[in-house]
């Protein structure tokens, strides 16, 4: 994730976290990213852990899926929105190549000292830490949460005393779909830009404009979010292979096209990030 982030902070793009809900989604990500020749993230929500089977079970998963399909791009596995300390240490013990401690929800006092914890816990295993500031509002696997724009001041604190290896303040995306055009904080983002060279983290990009998009990542967002535009192109392609025909049961049969439904949404995004062929292997 080191590399990954600063290569793309100094390149002027950003690398898409696209968070799995199964081996389905996994395989899909693996592969596009694979043909597409980028960077990506893979991010497991903390709160949806156990229904994928547990820490050690989606580390083993992972590496052995890059390992049998032969990934050469590079590819990460991430703790998105981690609850607790015991969580991301539990992420980091199985072997997770980044955590995000998600503290947004605490005063800043305590969100620094719980933040510091994890990052301590994860220099010592190489691991890099995601903090957050404010709240990005909306619905995430069944967590609500309405939006309050992160305090600059707050989001120099963090960065300062904890010492994270990226930011993600809440600037006005939200988690689900829009309603209404997204406002997102371009004078804050360039107001705290000139205050720390730490990378910035968008969360909740679906539905965002690529105009939009490329600002932000010229503020220096070098990881994107993405969820629910996958699963809306996976839900909408199940549903219309099962409504055209109701007879249908062979499983493949039934999947192979919301696989193939995600798989276009996934390289749109790479080209709209600008990661599309930014894998070092590529050049080489």
């Amino acid at each position: 994730m080191f590399n990954i982030l600063d290569d793309a902070f100094e390149n002027h793009y950003a690398v898409p976290q696209f968070n799995m809900n199964g081996t389905i989604w996994l395989d899909t990500i693996l592969k596009t990213a694979e043909e597409c020749r980028a960077p990506v993230i893979v991010g497991t929500t903390d709160r949806i852990i156990e229904e994928l089977g547990g820490f050690d079970l989606l580390v083993q998963t992972f590496n052995t899926l890059k390992k049998e399909m032969d990934i050469t791009v590079p590819a990460v596995l991430h703790l998105d929105h981690g609850q607790s300390i015991e969580s991301c240490f539990k992420a980091i013990d199985a072997g997770y190549d980044s955590v995000m401690f998600d503290g947004s929800s605490l005063p800043i006092e305590e969100n620094i000292e719980k933040t510091k914890k994890v990052v301590d816990y994860a220099k010592r295993k190489g691991v890099t830490v995601e903090g957050e500031v404010g709240s990005v509002g909306g619905t995430e696997d069944g967590i609500y949460s309405d939006m309050l724009y992160a305090d600059i001041d707050e989001c120099l604190s963090l960065v300062k005393e904890t010492g994270i290896n990226s930011l993600a303040p809440a600037l006005g995306s939200v988690h689900g779909k829009y309603k209404g055009e997204p406002d997102l904080g371009f004078h804050e983002m360039e107001k705290l830009r000139q205050s720390t060279s730490v990378p910035f983290v968008l969360h909740g990009a679906s539905g965002i404009s690529n105009d939009d998009l490329k600002k932000a990542i010229s503020y220096g967002h070098a990881k994107i979010n993405y969820n629910t535009e996958l699963n809306i192109a996976w839900s909408n392609a199940l549903r219309k292979v099962l409504n055209d025909d109701p007879e249908l049961y062979a499983p493949m049969d039934i999947i192979k096209p919301s696989k193939e439904a995600m798989s276009e949404v996934i390289k749109d995004i790479f080209k709209r990030t600008g990661a599309y062929q930014q894998s070092k292997a590529a050049v080489d």
